[in-house]
């Protein structure tokens, strides 16, 4: 399969930068304008995208980019699960299989919190020395200088072991956080938009 690798600019959105709760829907927008652009010079007749049904379930402002852009979601359009895709996926050989869900690094941001390349850069080498250290489930949230840690229930244990813990701290500490935490709930999908359903 042929591949075409594209550079987006949300960066330079200053709206998208400022990081609001919608924050998703100017990344999506500025992706698949540039993917839509592509298609339509190539003969591309659709767009599509990865949305499945479980999806839906969070909150998700990406989706009104997606929809105003006339993107289709196949996954989604059938009514396919997270789970279900993972079980056709095994069956078909698919190495992909088991995957770990993964996120933009912006979500690991508090909405309001500007977004730079210094904080998700932060963000990308703490979450890829976790994930070297074993952990297959993560994210570091970023809370200007304090970096609270989610993973996997299961693996709250194993993390808190004190040789793994005191490298961790060690780690995080070099990248240029001060306080290092865990999470007690461990890892779950949408953990920013908490406050949201408060504030509602």
């Amino acid at each position: 399969v042929k591949h075409l690798v594209i550079t987006t600019k949300e960066l330079l959105n200053p709206r998208f930068i400022v990081n609001p709760a919608n924050r998703c829907y100017y990344c999506k927008k500025e992706l698949f304008t540039e993917l839509k652009q592509i298609a339509l010079k190539k003969g591309i007749n659709y767009v599509v995208d990865g949305t499945n049904c479980d999806d839906l379930k969070d909150f998700r402002p990406g989706q009104e980019a997606i929809k105003a852009l006339g993107v289709r979601s196949p996954l989604r359009e059938v009514g396919l699960t997270k789970k279900e895709i993972r079980g056709l996926s095994r069956k078909m050989n698919l190495d992909t299989w088991d995957k770990p869900a993964f996120a933009c690094l912006s979500s690991r941001l508090p909405y309001g919190t500007p977004i730079d390349k210094k904080k998700l850069q932060m963000v990308g080498e703490a979450e890829d020395y976790l994930f070297k250290s074993g952990f297959k489930q993560v994210r570091v949230r970023h809370h200007n200088n304090i970096a609270r840690i989610e993973v996997s229930p299961e693996d709250i244990e194993h993390l808190t072991s004190i040789n793994l813990r005191r490298k961790i701290v060690k780690k995080l500490k070099e990248i240029g956080y001060h306080y290092v935490t865990l999470d007690l709930q461990g890892y779950r999908t949408g953990s920013m938009n908490e406050v949201l359903e408060r504030n509602e």
